[in-house]
Parts: C-alpha cells; sequence; structure tokens
C-alpha cells in the first residue's frame, strides 16, 4: 500500500518592521539603545527583549500609497510602521519631520492606542513624517524553521540625539522599556538577566562594534539590507544555526541547542 506524504505548508510571512533607536549616552561613550521586554502573554517573544516594532497593518500601506515618496510603497509603509509602532510601545515620536514637546508626543501615542491609524492624526495636527530619517539596517526571514507565524522583519536605525527624553510601557505588549549599550544588552543576556532571541542577539553584536551613530549607518549605507535566512547547518559535527557571512555581522552561527528561535 502506497502513501501519500502530505508537504507541510509554511505559514504565511508577515510584514513586520523594527527600529533601533540610538541617544546620546549621558556620560559618554557607546550610544545607547532602547529595548523593551514583551510580555510573557505574547504569542511571538514573550518575555523576550526586543527593539520596538510590529507588523504592517493596511492603514500603513494606505498611508504609503497617498504620500507620493521618493521610496516605493512597500518600503514606506514598513517605515512607516517601524515609526507607528515606536510611538505605540514607547511614546517616542521618531521620524516626526516637526519638533514636538512632550505634551504633543504624549497626546499622539494616545490617540494611536486608541485609534490604531497614524494617517488621520497626522492630519489633525498638521504634521507629516520624516521617512528618511530611517536608515536600513537589515532583514530577516527565518523561512523553513518551525514557527508558528513567520515574521519578515525589516531593521531600521534612527537617531534621537538628545539623551532627554520620557518613555513608558505602553501597558499592553510590553513590561519594560530601558536604555542600553548594546554590549551591555549582551552581557546582562549572558548573566541570564534578559533574554534574547536568535536575531536580537546577532543585531545587538553588530551594533556593539559602533561608537556612535554615524558609525552605524555608514556600515548600514555600505552593506544592503538584503534578507537573512538563517540555516541550520552541521559545524564540527553539532546542528547549528548559521547566517551568511557576508552581512555585517561578527558573529554568522550559534549552536542549535542554545539558539533561542521565538
Amino acid at each position: 500500500m502506497h502513501k501519500t506524504v502530505m508537504a507541510r505548508s509554511q505559514p504565511e510571512e508577515i510584514p513586520a518592521a523594527t527600529l533601533v533607536v540610538f541617544r546620546h549616552a549621558a556620560k559618554g561613550g557607546p550610544p545607547e539603545i532602547l529595548m523593551v521586554v514583551r510580555s510573557r502573554q505574547m504569542s511571538f517573544a514573550g518575555g523576550m527583549a526586543v527593539f520596538p516594532g510590529g507588523r504592517v497593518d493596511v492603514a500603513d500601506r494606505d498611508l504609503a500609497a497617498s504620500l507620493g515618496h521618493d521610496l516605493d510603497e512597500d518600503e514606506a509603509a514598513h517605515r512607516i510602521a517601524a515609526i507607528r509602532e515606536t510611538i505605540e510601545e514607547t511614546g517616542l515620536a521618531v521620524g516626526i519631520a516637526e519638533p514636538l514637546n512632550a505634551e504633543t508626543a504624549a497626546a499622539i501615542r494616545a490617540d494611536l492606542l486608541e485609534q490604531g491609524a497614524i494617517a488621520p492624526i497626522l492630519d489633525r495636527r498638521k504634521l507629516s513624517l520624516d521617512l528618511g530619517a530611517l536608515v536600513p539596517f537589515a532583514r530577516w526571514c527565518p523561512r523553513g524553521m518551525e514557527h508558528s507565524r513567520i515574521f519578515d522583519t525589516r531593521f531600521y536605525l534612527a537617531d534621537l540625539g538628545t539623551g532627554d527624553v520620557e518613555i513608558a510601557i505602553d501597558q499592553t505588549e510590553n513590561t519594560r522599556l530601558f536604555w542600553t549599550t548594546a554590549q551591555a544588552a549582551l552581557d546582562a543576556a549572558n548573566a541570564g538577566e534578559i533574554s534574547l532571541i536568535f536575531p536580537t542577539r546577532r543585531n545587538l553584536e553588530r551594533l556593539a562594534l559602533f561608537a556612535t551613530f554615524a558609525d552605524a549607518r555608514a556600515q548600514a549605507t555600505a552593506i544592503p539590507a538584503t534578507m537573512i535566512v538563517p540555516e541550520i547547518a552541521d559545524r564540527d559535527g553539532k546542528p547549528t544555526l548559521t547566517i551568511p557571512a557576508d552581512a555585517g555581522y561578527p558573529v554568522t552561527h550559534e549552536p542549535l541547542d542554545r539558539a533561542v528561535r521565538s
């Protein structure tokens, strides 16, 4: 008797965007970046320290289509999503062209958490987006891995400059916000103080190479943000999760039994 083997279909790849926000360290030294700790109740990366971000919504695409920007609509939609999600999750209005005070930024966030779409909020307050403030840094998609959901995530960099900002958790998806250097985040993970999924750890290792935002932007500009698809390979007789060696990352592999994938 012949058995029919049904191929397991892969989950749909969900477009997403995340933003690495830089600020000057108060006492000098390497720049600090903003991280959030996701609620343990979240189905993806629950309890993990990540950069603010989330999926690209239909409203983000509608706004991108209306802007007439030099960017193609898909790229513009991802940058809009990164800006919107960062405001929702942290209260930082990064990527707004006009200067904002803390009160206005807080009001925009409150409106976003209630309404979801950013376009009507911008229109009402006569504000515009500065999509050029976001620098493409990386793109990750765990295609082929055993995940219930697969996010095709574009990573961007943005420079806040000043260290004088107000942030607060959104009380829904996240339980903690904190500023840290990339190396300090890695040290905290190694000490068991925070948990990192494989892409976040690799990106922190790359970010730790840079003494300034300008250094990070220069490397990001020099290395195109082509899609990184981690693969499982044999390395010294052990299954190892690997990424390409030419994408700007100082560490390109981790034993599979140590890598946290979701």
